[in-house]
């Protein structure tokens, strides 16, 4: 009995914590829309830049990654790293909005960026799930800790069956 009600409880609490995936894909995939906003901010600035000296994006990054200057070949190398992240957060972004409910997670897990994961994990809010892919997971999470209650405990059902002493053999006196 007391098994029973420890697997009820392991099952939602892991219910209980699969509900909650969704949310933190919705304030990941805020988080991704923001980065993705600041960065296109200052790549619009580098290209205008450029452009006002005849050059385009690339040879922009070029001219400054091949100058006999140091902090300016570093800045060359900076830039190129952020049009390469902005690529690739505008390349996760897309591929989460073009997913379904369910298909956001994957999207998710493999376009994962460690630092806005990080970020939006600290801001991160529990919410009650409303939406179908978090009653699914809640439901899926239920039954998977239900389930791994039962099959971890169940070596142990084996030893606490005892067969109930047998009254016949003890006399009584009367």
């Amino acid at each position: 009995m007391l098994r029973s009600r420890l697997a009820l409880f392991f099952g939602a609490v892991v219910g209980l914590t699969a509900s909650q995936i969704p949310e933190y894909a919705q304030q990941y995939r805020q988080r991704l829309g923001g980065a993705i906003d600041e960065l296109q901010k200052i790549v619009s600035q580098f290209d205008a830049d450029s452009a006002q000296l005849g050059l385009s994006e690339e040879q922009g990054i070029a001219r400054l990654s091949g100058d006999g200057d140091e902090f300016i070949r570093e800045r060359g190398l900076q830039m190129e790293q952020i049009v390469a992240r902005l690529q690739t957060l505008s390349r996760a972004n897309a591929d989460m909005a073009r997913s379904g409910s369910l298909g956001r997670l994957a999207a998710l897990a493999a376009d994962f960026d460690p630092l806005i994961a990080r970020q939006a994990y600290a801001s991160y809010e529990p919410a009650v799930p409303v939406t179908s892919e978090g009653f699914v997971l809640a439901g899926l999470g239920f039954l998977t800790g239900f389930g791994l209650f039962r099959a971890l405990t169940a070596p142990l059902r084996r030893f606490s069956r005892r067969r109930p002493m047998s009254t016949s053999h003890v006399k009584t006196k009367t």
